[in-house]
């Protein structure tokens, strides 16, 4: 299984802006992903188009299986 961690922040202009993490651990907590986002706006190392993010809008975590054939 692989987990994507996906942070939505509201930038400077007011717009939604989405950050993805593949390859979180299975066990992540609501209190380590709240961390993570404030520590992410606290060090304001990114700026997208629309601004910098400035404030957590949600999260969640995405759980995916890959199932691989051999067809050769």
């Amino acid at each position: 299984m692989e987990y994507t961690l996906s942070m939505t922040f509201l930038t400077s202009s007011g717009e939604k802006s989405t950050l993805n993490v593949p390859g979180v651990k299975t066990d992540i907590t609501k209190e380590a992903i709240n961390s993570l986002m404030d520590t992410i706006i606290a060090k304001d190392v990114f700026v997208t188009n629309s601004g910098n993010l400035v404030k957590k809008s949600g999260a969640q975590v995405t759980q995916r299986q890959v199932t691989k054939f051999d067809v050769a």
